[in-house]
């Protein structure tokens, strides 16, 4: 038998389980200190929810198969579908907005790498129902306030803020057609990773555009500030994108967090359902890969059969690459095991007694650690009770016990 787990995937021994819920605490901690509610799905859901036009990745690296009942289902790759199909069913009787958050287990069959698994958990935040820009600025101030949170700062992490609405302005303006413009911005999210030639080369040869298209498109994604896109793509751009970007970072700036956000041109995520503002957190070490990730979609619960078009946005935050980066800042939590009481018997014979002594204790709220058989010396007992991590140290004796009492060891004063 092979004892490692799958390729891609991570076993959680108890040291490794107690970091999950200290990083879990504070994605549903934020969620909370936001007004988002909490919710969840089966891991498990139909192929056809991720089915989407435009060709993208996720459609291949999905875990899938088909069921006894002749179902093709998969596990879910991603979140986002999950909420639009939940909040259709239940259209009639939700008001928007809609703010909810979830850390779901997500499955993508994929290269691993530092920071990317196949197995990830994802917390999510979305807000459904609200047109404006606000909901963008809320979302990214709730990013920010996890990183804070667990002592991370804008000199180690920024948020790329770019806008697939005008960047498909600007795609049009090149001539590039609605039904090329999903896959040309697969094409260039990669950019980040393949570099300008690279990326020239790829849009060329897999969709098609001639090299001066190809050049323009990648001097586009070279522009450092919304101006300078604007003025790169001239007068017949559509400006309301524009103006929705500028207005973000202003906003930003006046609920405190605008020195963490950078305009980013290159920044397009690789979906397909995006259509306003896009954005990703990134190291400014340049040691890790994309942190978190979101954008606008309103158009995707149209997708599932929504009648009118449902404005909506969100994130998605694995939790792979945020402890890596807190490994690179040295600022991994030191999380013991701990217990408040340890409770021995003298001797078999008290084990009952023991027993009962555990079960007042735990009554009264305490974490109680039962020493299932009695240790021939008191040191092995004290060890025991120092290696969990114990405050006191509860020993059930046949005189005190008499009386109606037990000894109590503060460990910590040693009293």
């Amino acid at each position: 038998v092979d004892l490692e787990p799958a390729s891609g995937t991570r076993d959680f021994y108890p040291e490794e389980m107690r970091l999950q819920r200290w990083l879990y605490d504070h994605f549903r901690n934020v969620g909370t200190l936001c007004g988002f509610e909490e919710y969840d799905a089966p891991v498990l859901e139909r192929q056809e929810l991720y089915k989407r036009k435009a060709g993208e990745e996720i459609t291949q690296q999905m875990y899938s198969f088909t069921d006894k009942e002749g179902v093709e289902v998969t596990l879910r790759p991603e979140m986002t579908p999950t909420l639009a199909r939940m909040v259709l069913g239940k259209a009639q009787s939700l008001m928007l907005p809609l703010k909810w958050y979830s850390v779901p287990q997500c499955w993508r069959f994929e290269t691993t790498q530092r920071g990317r698994k196949r197995e990830h958990y994802q917390w999510n935040m979305d807000i459904i129902g609200c047109k404006g820009i606000n909901a963008e600025v809320e979302l990214l101030a709730a990013i920010v306030l996890f990183f804070k949170n667990i002592g991370i700062t804008s000199k180690d992490i920024g948020l790329k803020v770019n806008s697939r609405k005008v960047m498909g302005a600007v795609l049009k303006s090149m001539g590039v057609t609605d039904e090329q413009f999903a896959p040309v911005c697969v094409v260039m999210d990669k950019f980040d990773k393949i570099g300008p030639e690279e990326t020239q080369k790829e849009l060329r040869d897999t969709q098609g555009l001639d090299a001066d298209t190809a050049k323009k498109l990648v001097d586009c994604l070279l522009c450092k500030s919304v101006d300078d896109l604007a003025a790169l793509c001239g007068e017949g751009v559509d400006r309301s994108g524009v103006d929705e970007l500028k207005r973000l970072f202003e906003l930003a700036n006046d609920y405190g967090f605008g020195d963490w956000l950078v305009f980013d041109a290159s920044v397009v995520r690789g979906l397909a359902y995006y259509t306003g503002v896009v954005f990703e957190g990134f190291d400014r070490a340049g040691e890790l890969r994309a942190i978190c990730g979101g954008g606008r979609y309103d158009r995707l619960l149209s997708l599932y059969g929504a009648v009118q078009e449902v404005p909506a946005c969100g994130f998605g935050f694995g939790d792979c690459v945020v402890v890596e980066l807190l490994k690179d800042k040295g600022i991994l939590p030191d999380l013991p095991k701990e217990v408040d009481f340890v409770v021995a018997a003298f001797n078999e014979g008290m084990q009952g007694s023991a027993m009962k002594t555990a079960s007042l204790i735990r009554e009264g709220g305490a974490q109680v650690d039962l020493l299932l058989e009695p240790k021939k010396k008191v040191t092995q007992t004290f060890d025991y009770a120092n290696r969990v991590g114990a405050r006191y140290m509860v020993f059930v004796a046949p005189s005190e016990w008499e009386a109606g009492k037990v000894r109590i060891k503060d460990l910590r004063l040693g009293e």
